[in-house]
């Protein structure tokens, strides 16, 4: 059975849309969970101060650290963050490894700014 349509073209055009739109950027995913958003905006009041314009500073710092790195590097940084605190041989290995430094590297610029936009 012969389709009406060239299927070629058709196809051609898809593949040339989905490659334009490309990965995405971690904004357009908006794959942070909600927990983690406000996990980290408790984390971010407490060192803040607990008012209202650091419920407003800490949010907007979460959803600009959300659009520049996906949530799984997040969470492979908060990992980083917390295992490189343990005092042994795997705390040595979060604390030395090149990924570990790499993912802190992309949170720290993600938080930075965070600071420059919300603070």
């Amino acid at each position: 059975m012969r389709c009406a349509v060239p299927v070629g073209p058709i196809v051609a055009t898809f593949f040339a849309v989905t490659a334009l739109a490309g990965p995405g950027r971690a904004e357009d995913l908006n794959d942070y969970p909600t927990s983690a958003r406000a996990e980290y905006v408790f984390g971010c009041m407490k060192a803040n101060g607990e008012s209202r314009e650091s419920i407003t500073q800490c949010s907007c710092s979460i959803d600009v650290i959300a659009s520049i790195i996906p949530y799984e590097r997040y969470v492979t940084a908060e990992t980083v963050l917390s295992m490189s605190q343990v005092k042994s041989n795997l705390g040595t290995q979060f604390r030395t490894s090149e990924q570990a430094a790499n993912a802190l590297n992309d949170l720290r610029r993600a938080q930075a700014e965070a600071e420059v936009r919300c603070f």
